[in-house]
């Protein structure tokens, strides 16, 4: 393929650079995902993207590497790939949702209970504690829920209550409770 290329001439030239930027925005989009899939507990998914991560390093570096004295420019191409590579493979990442968080909202305790019944009405497990605010009397409310629908339950409470303290954190781990767990890829 690349023999071909550069008997095209300049044109040639330019695709070559083309395939080598868009080939490491690939290759650092799959290791983005890969690491995360591994933090997550997707060891299976993490496996297969590796070898597909590995596959595109292999040629696509090798190409770099042997011509890289003679051509800066492929090193260039390539190291802008890598760094828009991170960027889309944060992107998709964040698209994609993997993992758990728990949602903990401090309000009101009138507001609390409303927002406990709208959530609990859509199927999620809310643990509500009594609390004591710097002022008034307030519920804190915990929901673990798949990152991906983590958004719907900020809004509900955002609906119901605009001015709701809310902390979302990252689950490493989970075990036990009421909890709408899938472990799969896309939830």
């Amino acid at each position: 393929m690349w023999e071909v290329l550069a008997s095209i001439g300049t044109w040639g030239y330019v695709i070559e650079l083309i395939i080598i930027f868009v080939a490491k925005i690939i290759e650092v989009s799959i290791g983005t995902l890969r690491q995360i899939l591994v933090v997550k507990g997707y060891r299976k998914s993490a496996v297969i993207l590796a070898l597909f991560e590995i596959f595109l390093w292999v040629f696509i570096a090798s190409r770099v590497i042997t011509g890289l004295a003679s051509d800066p420019l492929k090193g260039v191409s390539y190291s802008i790939g890598f760094a828009a590579g991170v960027y889309l493979g944060s992107i998709i990442e964040q698209k994609l949702a993997f993992g758990m968080q728990l949602i903990q909202t401090i309000t009101t305790a009138e507001k609390g209970n409303a927002i406990a019944a709208v959530l609990r009405g859509k199927g999620y497990g809310v643990t509500t504690v009594d609390a004591n605010g710097k002022i008034d009397s307030r519920k804190i409310l915990m929901v673990y829920a798949n990152r991906r629908g983590s958004d719907d339950i900020v809004n509900q409470v955002l609906i119901i209550d605009p001015t709701a303290m809310i902390v979302r954190n990252d689950v490493a781990s989970l075990a036990g409770g009421y909890i709408r767990l899938k472990k799969s890829l896309f939830k």
